[in-house]
């Protein structure tokens, strides 16, 4: 049974008064309730003529414009064999990348496991905005403004190293949402981890499922999916998984259409050295995705880690104890996709 978004109700109607409709609550095939932030459609030259023109790739679901995408409004916690986007409970983690994808997929039609498309889009409008925000990246408070602080799991204080430095969903100040209000996504830095759909790299070869057709009921995420495609480093055109012009992340070098960055060092400052350099439609795809820089400075100094020897499913945000590589424009790609780690987790999304 698909959901229906059109009917209102006591809850959608206080959440959506409240918030001026920039949160609205969404109930999946079992009834379940979640709180959704609403993302308008966006053009991405209206952030960054760097970018290219035409609507944001989060828009684009199965060739048709959509309106708006709708996300967690918090980070995931699971009941019943679904995942749900609740304030004030234990975010769930130690979960592989296919379990959450499985947990997102089974609230019906439309759910979907948030992918790195609507991830990069959110980021790119923080960085139009001029706001990064903080969160919990210190066990229970921000590593920058450490007044700054949120209620833990474990019930410790503020910066103690020991025990669970997870907090409960949305319990940080407004600072700790994308928009810096009530009414934003929360805990997009620190706290956990999010495992996101539509990325990998593969072996160092970026692959994505074009668009936000990661987005799909039927969109196949395996390992061996067709539906992965390379970026052309010439052209910046998709291409079959392992063409011959691939853009890959690199470690160091000066390989043809690789993206540079050591591991463990500053997203902003990945460079573009090859020997036959990405191409600008190229590059500039690969910033709408969040996987370059749109800026060597002004992105909050958020790392990037690299794996470039495995299939690694991408995480972002950040955990509880990663201090200040945490944020929108963290990217962590060193985790196979069976990875079960305690400090990551992952945030469902909705698209109509």
């Amino acid at each position: 049974m698909s959901i229906v978004i059109s009917v209102t109700d006591s809850l959608r109607q206080s959440v959506e008064a409240a918030t001026g409709g920039k949160n609205t609550v969404l109930y999946d095939s079992k009834g379940y309730p979640s709180i959704m932030a609403v993302i308008p459609k966006f053009n991405v030259q209206d952030i960054d003529p760097s970018l290219g023109t035409g609507v944001h790739p989060a828009f684009v679901v199965g060739g048709v414009e959509k309106s708006e995408i709708f996300v967690g409004k918090f980070l995931a916690t699971t009941h019943d064999g679904v995942a749900l986007s609740l304030p004030g409970v234990n975010p769930a983690r130690s979960i592989n990348y296919d379990s959450a994808h499985a947990l997102c997929r089974a609230k019906g039609a439309g759910w979907h496991l948030m992918t790195n498309a609507e991830w990069a889009a959110v980021a790119l409008w923080c960085y139009k905005n001029g706001f990064q925000p903080r969160g919990n990246n210190n066990f229970g408070r921000d590593s920058a403004q450490t007044y700054e602080t949120a209620r833990r799991v474990s019930g410790g204080a503020p910066g103690d190293t020991t025990g669970d430095g997870a907090t409960l969903t949305g319990s940080g100040p407004a600072s700790w949402s994308h928009d810096n209000s009530a009414a934003g996504i929360c805990d997009l830095n620190g706290n956990v981890w999010e495992w996101q759909a539509g990325l990998r790299v593969n072996n160092g070869e970026i692959n994505v499922i074009p668009y936000n057709d990661a987005a799909l009921d039927n969109a196949d995420h395996s390992a061996a999916s067709a539906a992965w495609k390379a970026i052309d480093g010439a052209s910046g055109a998709y291409a079959a998984a392992g063409a011959a012009n691939a853009v890959k992340f690199k470690l160091a070098g000066t390989t043809s259409y690789g993206l540079v960055r050591a591991s463990g060092a500053s997203f902003e400052g990945m460079t573009n050295p090859g020997t036959v350099p990405v191409g600008a439609t190229a590059l500039a795809l690969a910033k709408q995705l969040g996987l370059y820089p749109i800026a060597s400075t002004g992105l909050g100094g958020d790392g990037f880690w690299l794996n470039d020897t495995i299939e690694a499913l991408p995480v972002r945000g950040g955990g509880w104890g990663s201090a200040a590589t945490t944020g929108v424009f963290a990217l962590h790609c060193n985790y196979p996709r069976a990875g079960v780690i305690s400090d990551v987790g992952f945030r469902p999304a909705f698209v109509a």
